[in-house]
C-alpha cells in the first residue's frame, strides 16, 4: 500500500472501503456537544451494534408474555438458544461447529480447560507461558500448580531479550524445544493485551506438539482480530471473551473451543454440570452423566439467554462482514496509523513497542511516550480521542475495521501533534 500524509487519502480510503457501511451498525460514542469522539478502545470493550436492543428485547418480551414456556415456545426457544450463535463462532475462530461453545466467562472457561489439559506428572509438570501474559492469566496458571501440589519452579516464563519491545518466534521455539520433554502445557495468549505482539499459534503448536505438549490459547485480543484457523493448526484448546472485538456487551458470555480429536476420549479429566449432559437424557435426571460428543460436553450450566442475544446480534454482524475481509483491512489500517506516526516524526517522542510486521500484529499499536506519557494520555481523553493506559506507561490504540475509518486515523496523528 502506498499510504500518504495527506488528508485527502483518508478520504479517498473511505470513499474507496467495501466495508465502510458496518460503521452505521453501531452506535459511535458522542461528547457533550453531540459529536463523535475517536474510538480506538475496540481492544477493551467494543461498541454496541445498533440491533442489540432489539435482540435482547425479544427475550424480554417473550419472557414477559410466555415465563417458562420461552423455553421452547419463545420467537427463538430458550433450550437450544446457544446453538444459534455456533456456526458463526465457528468461523469467526477456524473451527469446525462441534468444537466451538460459548459459556461462562473467559477465565472460568481458562480454568476448566486447564482441568482438562494440564495432567501433569513427576516427569512432565512445568506451564510454559509469555511473562507478560494478561494477570488473569497469570494467576489461572499459577493456581491451577498450586492446586495440583507444585510451585512457580514448575512455571516457564519468556519475556523480551534486553532492548527487546516484544518477544521473538525463534526464542520461543528454542525454548519449546530445549525444554518441551518437561513441559505438560503451552498457554499462551493469542495476541498479547500489552504490547499487541501476535504469537505465531501454528508454529507454537507445532513445535508443542513435536515435544509431546498439549497446546492452548486465551484468544481475548485475537478473537475478532485475527484470521485464526484453530482445526487446521491442530490447537488442543482455546478461549476468548467476546466483549472487545467481537462486540457482545459488558461482560459478555466468553467463547470456549476443544479440538474434535479430544471430543471421545474418556481417559480426559474434566468438570461436569447437567448442560453438557446427553441432549436426549438430560431431563430425564439420571444420576450417570453421559457426555455430549462435542466440546457442549464442557458445559456446566444453562446459558445466559440475554448475554447471548446480545452476543447474537454483533456475531450476525461478522458473518455477513467476513473475519477475512476485516483482517485485510485491519492490516491496512493499522499499517497507515503506523506509516503517519512514522513520517510525522513522531518516533523522537515515542516508541511503538508492537510489531511493524504486520503479520505479527492485529489492529493495536502499543505506544510508549518517552516524556509524560499519562499526561498525553489524559490531553488525548480531554480532545474526545478514547483510548486506554496500561501501567506503567503505554497508552494502546486500536483502529478496528468494523466501525473505524482511516480519516479518524488521520485526525487522531494531528491530535497526538498538537498534544505533546
Amino acid at each position: 500500500m502506498n499510504y500518504s500524509t495527506n488528508k485527502n487519502f483518508a478520504i479517498e480510503q473511505d470513499l474507496n472501503d467495501t466495508l465502510k457501511g458496518y460503521r452505521d451498525k453501531f452506535f459511535i460514542p458522542k461528547n457533550k456537544e453531540g459529536k463523535e469522539q475517536i474510538y480506538f478502545c475496540g481492544n477493551s470493550l467494543g461498541l454496541q451494534p445498533k440491533t442489540v436492543r432489539a435482540y435482547v428485547e425479544q427475550e424480554l418480551k417473550d419472557w414477559e408474555l410466555m415465563g417458562i414456556e420461552g423455553v421452547t415456545h419463545a420467537r427463538n426457544p430458550w433450550l437450544p438458544y446457544h446453538e444459534f450463535l455456533t456456526k458463526q463462532a465457528a468461523h469467526l475462530v477456524g473451527a469446525k461447529e462441534s468444537e466451538v461453545v460459548n459459556m461462562n466467562t473467559l477465565s472460568v472457561n481458562l480454568h476448566l480447560m486447564m482441568v482438562s489439559f494440564y495432567r501433569p506428572t513427576a516427569e512432565r509438570n512445568k506451564i510454559f507461558i509469555e511473562g507478560t501474559a494478561f494477570p488473569s492469566d497469570q494467576y489461572a496458571v499459577k493456581s491451577q500448580l498450586r492446586f495440583h501440589g507444585y510451585d512457580e519452579n514448575s512455571l516457564i516464563e519468556i519475556f523480551p531479550k534486553q532492548g527487546d519491545t516484544y518477544i521473538k518466534t525463534e526464542d520461543i521455539l528454542s525454548i519449546i524445544e530445549n525444554e518441551g520433554g518437561k513441559i505438560a502445557l503451552i498457554m499462551f495468549a493469542g495476541v498479547n493485551y500489552y504490547t499487541g505482539q501476535l504469537f505465531d499459534l501454528q508454529k507454537i503448536t507445532e513445535a508443542g506438539h513435536k515435544k509431546g505438549c498439549l497446546v492452548g490459547f486465551d484468544l481475548a485480543h485475537a478473537a475478532g482480530n485475527i484470521d485464526v484457523q484453530l482445526h487446521d493448526w491442530n490447537i488442543d484448546f482455546a478461549v476468548w471473551c467476546n466483549y472487545k472485538y467481537v462486540n457482545g456487551g459488558p461482560g459478555a458470555i466468553a467463547g470456549a473451543f476443544v479440538h474434535e480429536r479430544h471430543h471421545a476420549d474418556k481417559n480426559i479429566p474434566r468438570f461436569e454440570g447437567w448442560w453438557g449432559n446427553d441432549k436426549q437424557t438430560r431431563f430425564l435426571m439420571r444420576p450417570d452423566f453421559v457426555p455430549i460428543p462435542t466440546v457442549e460436553s464442557w458445559q456446566l450450566s444453562n446459558p445466559p439467554i440475554l448475554q447471548l442475544a446480545s452476543l447474537k446480534a454483533s456475531l450476525d454482524i461478522f458473518e455477513e462482514a467476513g473475519i477475512k475481509n476485516l483482517r485485510a483491512k485491519s492490516k491496512t489500517l493499522t499499517g497507515y496509523l503506523e506509516y503517519l506516526i512514522r513520517e510525522n516524526g513522531l518516533l523522537d517522542k515515542l516508541e511503538i513497542l508492537t510489531p511493524s510486521d504486520p503479520e505479527q500484529r492485529g489492529c493495536q499499536l502499543s505506544l510508549r511516550f518517552l516524556r509524560n506519557g499519562r499526561e498525553v494520555f489524559n490531553k488525548l481523553i480531554a480532545s474526545d480521542v478514547i483510548c486506554d493506559w496500561r501501567e506503567p506507561d503505554v497508552i494502546r490504540i486500536a483502529p478496528t475495521p468494523l466501525y473505524n475509518r482511516f480519516e479518524e486515523v488521520w485526525e487522531f496523528i494531528e491530535i497526538v501533534k498538537s498534544v505533546i
